[in-house]
């Protein structure tokens, strides 16, 4: 915990460095969470579940682009890189757990996905505050597509256009979570093969 707050103290959050493009598209998917809660608790039915997922998708865009703009026009920044993957883990951690009490994601898969998030996420801080970049591999970019696939499809539920969603929801869902615990056991053996 201590190196996460020892990282952030070391960014540069002047203003400059917090408005760039990235940065504010790294910040509306955080502010967009409030609105999946207030969506997810209100009563469940088709329109809500594809408004939803439709935002979902939306929002999830733009964790691609301020990648593809910081890479772009080289607006990379230390705050940058701590806030895009907070962003991400945030949003799937609220979807998950709002969609826990309309049963359709099963509370020990919600659990199993958020504590390997965070756990990634405070390697990152571990090896950042040791001047150490822990890059995303392309397992974890499988994780990310599949995790934004069953949200998706789990938001939407109901059936439409011949295809069950639900079913198709809780199938990317097992995938997603081998997805990301596997990812996550290769982040922290990288890591600590590293540091012996």
């Amino acid at each position: 915990m201590l190196s996460i707050f020892s990282y952030l103290k070391g960014l540069n959050v002047g203003s400059s460095a917090l408005w760039t493009v990235p940065n504010v598209l790294s910040i509306t998917r955080i502010c967009a969470i409030p609105l999946f809660i207030v969506l997810l608790y209100s009563p469940p039915g088709r329109f809500t579940g594809l408004f939803s997922a439709l935002l979902f998708v939306a929002v999830s865009f733009t964790d691609w682009l301020d990648g593809y703009v910081a890479r772009r026009f080289d607006k990379h920044s230390r705050l940058g890189r701590f806030l895009d993957p907070l962003a991400d883990k945030l949003l799937v951690a609220t979807c998950l757990i709002m969609l826990i009490p309309l049963g359709r994601v099963p509370a020990w898969m919600a659990t199993l996905i958020i504590v390997r998030e965070i756990g990634v996420t405070g390697l990152r801080s571990m090896a950042a505050s040791e001047g150490r970049a822990v890059g995303t591999s392309r397992w974890g970019k499988y994780k990310t597509l599949f995790q934004i696939g069953a949200i998706t499809s789990l938001l939407i539920y109901y059936p439409f256009l011949g295809i069950d969603f639900a079913l198709l929801g809780y199938v990317l869902l097992w995938i997603a979570l081998v997805l990301t615990l596997w990812s996550g056991i290769l982040y922290f053996l990288s890591f600590f093969k590293e540091v012996t």
